[in-house]
């Protein structure tokens, strides 16, 4: 083949050498613009696991670049005077220079041409000088060619938030440092990292509105870079900070980051009466922000694959295809982790308020691919003394004696227990609301006695009843339970009394109304589908039909309908305690009443309650300041919303932060963070924990409780969620579903041993935890044997 490569960066000049090498007979030219010593940036950062990878796709270049490296393990976090230190990392650096020199020696050994100080103005007449089979567009960020052919390639550009700058010092630090410094103007942060005997690098960054209150905007290089000396010289320790690009002043020597996903990554050509495909690689193709350091791994992987495609094709197309469908989803991944960790550090002033443990920790797992678990793997003794730290203030935040300081016995944070208003609760896990539709007349019985007690006795903190409905016209099927009869009220008490006398759990209710969405069937029958008789009258914020052509249509509601259900909400509420709940949860999520008046997808009122986000909260929080005040004051109430409708136009993350503060002003205790099922337009983006993001925002911004719901089904992603302070607490649901007693075997699953466990079934907490401790010893000698994934950098 003649190959073209448009670009001398790392990804076109490693897919040329690997290209070369696998066949000498392939015409490779690299026709890079810059000359060969010239490049941006100060030094690339590598994991262990890529530097495997480098060493099975061509081994002498990978020993080459390990010679050049400076190797570290640890982290250190400097955070308000104080220093966090975690190991077990494994990163490398290397400077940007010696990494590029490194492939271009090695391209010029196999026999590529490198063509410098050569402009590309068009790739067409480029392909057609070589007769080029394929042209690889590896031209970086601001490629020029994917913004001549973006009608083929559908790139999605993003310019995030922050203003960052690339400088260097002569300090050598001897861990990957992550440095915070709070100005009058905001916070700003330094990612710093030695790269090789002399030199680190040292990246400030800040968000734009910080950037321009400090002045930067308008300051020379050489003031900007005085401002960052002073700004971070306990770090420095007296060495002066550098810039590889004197030509910049001003706004120019401060970037933003550009976040970049292509739907393709090749075009087609005609050239010379063949059709020659035009193939991103790199940064051309995708951005991964420099906080993960991971945006040279992609190009490198981008190059390993791509050659491997053409080894294994002989046909263009199959080896592209072929090429784009496994780097797209290993990238995804990444991006979504990348922009995980991208947007924590343009959200530093969110995480301000913590003390610095925590701040640590959640910076050190902000990406989500770092988990508790894995960080103990890289670093137990960091760990155990978090957890300690976490434990002790959690248990003295509840008025509670501190747990036994006993070797090894280490609190999991998600078995710390948690206070809300009078009520403790023994740890963070609570059983989430799940309809299940087995009611008679609103009335709950011997179903839910089962259902209820069984996951009560199984190590949940609190068990939350599925949506009550505060009338009959509020309930979603007839197989809905309720709280507007006394018979209602003595059933849910019989219940409530069971869970007190025979757990030491707590029991929570959850009071809505189905609203457009009611008089339904139930979910095994055809879920939303409506009754077939039988039906009663719906309504709603505005009128609507939730399923289009299908549902019912349910009327917009009248002064006196307000009135009317808020005494209704009132004396579901007064039954609540009436039947001994420890616990109220108001329903205002999922496209029900309340959450109908909230959603601007469903709320088209022209009055009072309509129009802004304030005046669309205004009858949901009526609703909750009348339920409050009848709620006795001792007993905690929470209220769940739809923090994301997952439509364009809908409520998003940030419009969930301004009503939970509307919530917290009105008495509310905690905000339950769900999302969408408020219009069947709806395009979500499913994952582990991928709610969790709401209650960070919620817990955070607006400075109350919350709960995280959706895709929790590990212990290790509780640990993590709590422990960083994404969440107080975490409601798991259809784990629960399937093991009543999912916490207690979490709890063994973890070596975890002083969890309370009804004195019936000791021995099955003998026997367990057993079994546990042999299956943790075998995964042990594996992970000694195989050395696998204990290191994988963030």
């Amino acid at each position: 083949m003649n190959i073209v490569c448009i670009g001398g960066g790392p990804a076109g000049l490693y897919f040329s050498l690997l290209m070369k090498k696998h066949n000498p007979a392939h015409c490779i030219t690299v026709v890079e613009r810059n000359r060969p010593y010239d490049t941006f940036g100060w030094g690339v950062v590598f994991s262990d696991q890529t530097l495997d990878n480098l060493m099975k796709a061509d081994e002498p270049t990978a020993r080459e670049i390990l010679q050049s490296f400076n190797h570290w393990d640890d982290i250190d976090v400097f955070f308000k005077g104080a220093k966090i230190t975690s190991g077990g990392h494994g990163f490398c650096g290397i400077g940007r220079k010696r990494l590029l020199n490194i492939l271009q020696q090695r391209c010029e050994e196999l026999g590529v041409s490198l063509l410098f100080e050569t402009e590309v103005g068009d790739d067409r007449e480029l392909a057609a000088r070589y007769d080029a089979d394929l042209v690889i567009a590896s031209d970086g960020l601001n490629s020029r060619t994917r913004t001549r052919y973006a009608d083929s390639y559908q790139p999605h550009i993003e310019a995030r938030q922050c203003r960052f700058v690339w400088l260097g010092t002569r300090k050598k630090f001897d861990a990957f440092t992550f440095a915070f410094k709070q100005t009058a103007h905001g916070w700003f942060q330094a990612h710093i990292y030695q790269y090789d005997g002399e030199t680190s690098t040292f990246i400030v960054e800040t968000p734009e509105s910080v950037w321009r209150a400090a002045g930067l905007e308008d300051m020379s290089q050489n003031r900007a870079i005085a401002y960052c000396e002073q700004l971070f010289a306990e770090r420095l320790d007296g060495h002066g900070l550098m810039s590889n690009s004197p030509h910049l002043q001003g706004a120019n020597m401060w970037i933003k980051f550009p976040r970049i996903v292509c739907d393709q990554w090749v075009h087609w050509n005609e050239s010379g009466g063949k059709r020659v495909p035009v193939v991103l690689m790199g940064d051309a193709a995708h951005s991964a922000h420099y906080s993960i350091g991971s945006g040279t791994k992609l190009a490198l992987e981008d190059a390993i694959e791509l050659a491997r495609c053409f080894g294994r094709h002989d046909d263009a197309e199959a080896a592209l295809a072929a090429y784009q469908a496994a780097r797209a989803v290993e990238v995804a991944k990444l991006q979504s982790a990348a922009r995980n960790s991208m947007e924590w550090f343009e959200n530093v002033e969110r995480y301000s308020a913590m003390e610095a443990p925590q701040f640590a920790y959640s910076m050190l797992t902000r990406s989500q691919r770092l988990s508790h678990e894995n960080l103990r793997l890289r670093d137990a003794a960091y760990v155990a003394a978090y957890e300690d730290w976490f434990a002790a203030r959690a248990f003295e935040r509840a008025g509670l004696p501190a747990p036994d300081p006993r070797p090894s016995a280490s609190v999991p944070p998600m078995f710390t227990p948690f206070k809300v208003r009078d009520l403790v609760l023994k740890n963070r896990i609570v059983v989430s609301p799940m309809a299940q539709y087995s009611a008679l007349d609103g009335v709950v019985g011997d179903y839910h006695l089962a259902h209820l007690g069984a996951r009560a006795m199984g190590g949940a903190a609190m068990v939350f009843a599925e949506m009550t409905c505060v009338s009959a016209d509020a309930r979603i099927t007839p197989a809905c339970p309720g709280l507007y009869t006394p018979e209602q009220t003595q059933a849910w008490r019989r219940i409530v009394d069971f869970v007190h006398r025979h757990s030491d759990a707590h029991i929570a209710v959850q009071l809505g109304h189905a609203g457009a969405k009611g008089s339904t069937r139930v979910m095994w029958e055809g879920i939303d589908q409506p009754l077939d008789t039988g039906n009663w009258p719906l309504v709603s914020a505005s009128p609507q039909q939730y399923l289009a052509g299908v549902s019912q249509t349910a009327r917009a509601m009248t002064l006196a309908d307000m009135d009317r259900i808020e005494g209704d909400f009132v004396r579901a509420t007064r039954a609540a305690d009436q039947a001994g709940f420890d616990w109220v949860e108001l329903h205002c999520a999922h496209g029900y009443l309340l959450s109908s008046f909230i959603s601007p997808l469903t709320n088209e009122r022209g009055d009072e309650y309509g129009g802004s986000l304030e005046n669309r909260c205004r009858y949901p929080l009526r609703v909750f300041a009348a339920m409050r005040a009848a709620w006795p004051a001792h007993k905690p109430m929470s209220v769940r919303i739809s923090a994301h409708d997952w439509v364009e136009g809908g409520i998003t993350p940030g419009d969930a932060v301004r009503i939970a503060r509307l919530f917290k002003a009105a008495g509310a205790d905690m905000i339950d963070c769900s999302s969408g099922q408020v219009s069947k337009l709806e395009r979500p983006v499913y994952g582990r924990m991928f709610q969790t993001p709401f209650a960070d925002r919620v817990r955070n911004e607006a400075g109350i409780g919350a709960i995280a719901v959706g895709s929790i089904f590990e212990a290790d992603h509780a640990n993590g969620i709590i422990a960083a302070g994404r969440a107080d607490l975490c409601a798991v649901g259809r784990p629960h579903l399937a093991n009543p007693a999912w916490t207690l075997g979490e709890a063994a699953k973890l070596g975890y041993t002083a969890v309370n466990w009804p004195k019936q079934y000791l021995p099955a907490k003998q026997q367990l935890e057993r079994n546990m401790e042999r299956e943790r010893q075998s995964a042990a000698e594996n992970n000694v044997e195989n050395n696998v994934e204990t290191r994988r950098a963030d």
